[in-house]
């Protein structure tokens, strides 16, 4: 184990996305980072559950994501809510774009890790917001594999 470098898979996940939205379709899209920032996500100082995405002038940007202020950071550090740029595709946008137009379609960032080749990475998905009544089968049918999980469990 020498010459093998370990890495620790940090993967933050917005779990509240999921109850909230219904995901239509998932991309994965870079984004552009300072120098601070990486390490700040590298150690999992992020939070995801206030973004959200926008479009402006065809490019789309995340707002709102917590990235905290890197703690070995100096004068260059990075403020903690600012906009962000989400690096996809021309055609991908293009679609997302048109989609987002619809009635009743949002872009929420559901999941951010860092791959192996070191760079950080954010799924974001095409989603519209589930009703009252949505919500509600979401609960029951977590409530079931919960109880089967148990049963599986004591079995």
């Amino acid at each position: 184990m020498a010459g093998k470098k370990k890495t620790k898979d940090k993967e933050i996940v917005n779990r509240k996305a999921q109850f909230e939205y219904s995901f239509i379709d998932t991309y994965e899209a870079g984004i552009m980072l300072q120098g601070t920032e990486i390490k700040s996500i590298r150690s999992g100082n992020v939070n995801l559950r206030d973004a959200y995405c926008v479009f402006k002038d065809g490019e789309l940007f995340v707002r709102s994501l917590f990235i905290a202020e890197y703690s070995h950071g100096n004068i260059f550090n990075h403020e903690a809510r600012r906009t962000r740029k989400l690096l996809l595709r021309k055609k991908e946008l293009k679609k997302l774009e048109k989609r987002v137009k619809e009635k009743g379609f949002t872009i929420v960032p559901y999941r951010m890790y860092i791959t192996d080749r070191g760079f950080a990475k954010l799924e974001i998905a095409l989603a519209q917001g589930k009703k009252s009544f949505d919500k509600r089968q979401s609960i029951k049918e977590k409530d079931v594999k919960r109880d089967l999980a148990r049963m599986k469990k004591i079995l």
